[in-house]
């Protein structure tokens, strides 16, 4: 998987994974999300982000290290009481 930063429309930098930048993908998904709303208001929409990108990064990275909470802290750039909180939050706790 590469690595590479490239510039999303705003000009700044996001991470590109099998030549689809992150940053892309989520301009894509939000725009998606939008055209959807059939005329409701968008609410919260941060948490709603925030829920539905945290639960996987959290469960992907742990299938990474195999379960090490130390090594998914590091990796995740958080220590690993948050790290803890989270998994308890979305029920990933084994």
């Amino acid at each position: 998987m590469s690595n590479a930063k490239t510039a999303n429309s705003a000009g700044a930098s996001c991470i590109r994974a099998n030549d689809q930048p992150l940053c892309t993908l989520t301009e894509q998904a939000l725009a998606s999300y939008f055209a959807n709303l059939n005329g409701h208001a968008p609410g919260a929409l941060y948490d709603l982000v925030m829920r539905e990108v945290e639960r996987p990064l959290f469960q992907t990275v742990m299938s990474f290290t195999g379960g090490n909470q130390t090594q998914a802290a590091s990796i995740l750039g958080i220590n690993r009481g948050t790290l803890r909180k989270k998994l308890r939050a979305y029920d990933l706790l084994d």
